[in-house]
């Protein structure tokens, strides 16, 4: 990935169009969702998301990153790296905060299986609500098609554990 933009840190100017997607499910079969903030979509619910800061080198530091800024949880057992990437288009309309010319993501994809339910304490600047689904309900609920598809391969037992 190039580390200059015009001659430029995109350290500071842009973020980097690498990103992780982190579906925490508990033993039970609940999944866990937050609803966004932003965009302005009253029924924006996601599993934790987020992109890999320039710095970082390893996609599981950003999960666990992710995982604690959002939901305050803190946890080194139960990880599945799902060794899975998902490409998408970045929307037209949010190119600007990204390196000039990109327009594709990569989201790493994790799960992360928990004995029960947890409190979350989310990030209000970030997500409005949390709460639990059962995976079936869970795989509806969710706006993002990549969201959708872990949750369903999730859900069915087609994902890849250990």
């Amino acid at each position: 990935m190039n580390s200059t933009v015009s001659g430029d840190d995109p350290q500071a100017e842009f973020k980097r169009p690498e990103s992780v997607l982190v579906v925490i499910y508990t033993q039970a079969g609940d999944a866990l969702l937050l609803q966004r903030v932003r965009p302005a979509w009253p029924e924006f619910w996601q599993s934790v998301t987020g992109s890999l800061h320039w710095s970082e080198q390893v996609p599981l530091d950003a999960a666990r990153r992710e995982l604690y800024e959002e939901t305050g949880i803190e946890l080194e057992t139960g990880w599945h790296d799902w060794q899975h990437t998902f490409h998408f288009p970045v929307l037209p309309q949010y190119r600007y905060r990204y390196p000039p010319g990109c327009a594709g993501n990569i989201e790493h994809v994790f799960s992360l299986e928990i004995p029960s339910r947890q409190t979350v304490r989310i990030n209000p600047r970030e997500h409005s609500d949390s709460r639990w689904l059962p995976l079936s309900e869970a795989v509806s609920a969710v706006w993002s098609w990549t969201n959708r598809a872990a949750l369903d391969a999730l859900r069915d037992g087609r994902y890849p554990k250990g």
